[in-house]
């Protein structure tokens, strides 16, 4: 049976070479070049929420007359599964909905 590449004598050194290389890493970065990344990233989240925002809404209206006109071709059919499929139809459209909420609410987006 082989041994594995991380119990062996390099293995070890290439492990602990990683350690110390990820943590210079995030010294480095967490000087200032971190938190300037991520107000900058958040400015333009913010900016661009709203056109964001109108299209995941129309995105949405769309599944909506999809998904209707698909429970409407089952109920149509007798197919028994109708109510599971009105569900999970209106479980993506709930969801969406859910996800656009949370974003607004995470990013303070008026």
């Amino acid at each position: 049976m082989k041994k594995s590449v991380f119990f062996s004598k390099n293995g070890r050194v290439l492990a602990a070479t990683l350690a110390l290389v990820l943590v210079t890493v995030l010294q480095t970065y967490a000087s200032g070049t971190v938190s300037s990344a991520l107000t900058g990233a958040d400015t333009e989240i913010r900016a661009s929420f709203a056109p964001v925002s109108k299209i995941m809404l129309a995105v949405m209206a769309i599944v909506a007359v999809v998904g209707a006109i698909a429970v409407y071709g089952k109920w149509s059919n007798g197919d028994p599964d109708t109510r599971k499929s009105a569900a999970s139809w209106f479980g993506a459209l709930i969801f969406a909905g859910l996800v656009l909420l949370v974003i607004k609410a995470v990013f303070g987006v008026a």
